[in-house]
């Protein structure tokens, strides 16, 4: 296993992530990137992160999924195994853990090139163990349930900015992962695909995954349950649409 902890969240909802004096600095330079943040994510949220740029919050994200490992402070991931100690693992742990846990929505997708819709998203199953043909089947399924019927084999280059999305939100969640990593996700996008886009994200958190989402756009962040704003590397405004009496936002069905 990846190095599971005993500390336990004392009453209430145990947090599915829950970060304690983070800070980062990063090589060369004296002004850390983050700044003793503390967070906590509980499970079935979607939190925005927003912040100007420069403010941490990209930064704050790789700390939180294992991309990079703090300069001193905890993150701690409860699975269905039991809590991991995230900023203990070495980098094939963490790689593991963002493999087989974890799942990412980026601006670009950072999706292959080279690869076609089905591949992609295959490939995620294909790297924990299941053979290519299942692999295949279920991204079929996902691609189908996202509205991408009959674009299964198309490469990247002949899909819209919207529906290489669409194909990074289906590699996401196909190993079942419980909680999603976005970064900037409608960012490239104009202002209806990006809303279809979110309403897929928050889609997914309304199938009972977690959401956390690093954004500049602050109609993205609305739709959010809550938001944390970041600056100069410190948490200085946590924000909840139901301490504010909001409603909540109108989510679509997903796959379970």
């Amino acid at each position: 296993m990846w190095g599971a902890v005993s500390r336990c969240q004392p009453g209430g909802m145990t947090p599915i992530l829950a970060a304690r004096g983070l800070t980062m600095v990063y090589p060369g330079s004296a002004t850390p990137a983050l700044d003793g943040v503390d967070l906590d994510v509980l499970p079935g949220e979607s939190v925005a992160v927003m912040g100007a740029s420069g403010s941490g919050k990209t930064t704050l994200l790789h700390v939180l999924a294992g991309i990079l490992r703090p300069t001193s402070g905890a993150v701690t991931l409860t699975t269905a195994s039991g809590p991991v100690a995230v900023h203990e693992l070495d980098d094939a742990g963490r790689s593991r853990l963002r493999r087989e846990a974890l799942g990412f929505v980026f601006q670009q997708g950072l999706l292959l090139d080279e690869l076609s819709a089905l591949e992609n998203v295959a490939v995620a199953r294909m790297l924990t163990g299941v053979p290519r043909a299942q692999a295949e089947f279920e991204a079929a399924r996902w691609l189908e349930a996202l509205g991408l019927v009959g674009l299964e084999r198309r490469r990247l280059g002949a899909l819209s900015g919207g529906q290489a999305q669409r194909v990074a939100i289906a590699r996401a969640q196909i190993t079942g992962a419980r909680l999603l990593f976005a970064d900037e996700p409608t960012g490239a996008l104009d202002s209806r695909t990006g809303a279809e886009v979110l309403d897929l994200l928050l889609g997914a958190v309304a199938q009972g995954r977690t959401l956390v989402v690093v954004t500049h756009d602050g109609q993205v962040a609305a739709r959010c349950d809550r938001v944390v704003e970041l600056r100069d590397g410190r948490v200085v405004a946590d924000s909840s649409r139901a301490d504010a009496g909001g409603t909540g936002p109108a989510r679509q069905g997903f796959l379970s």
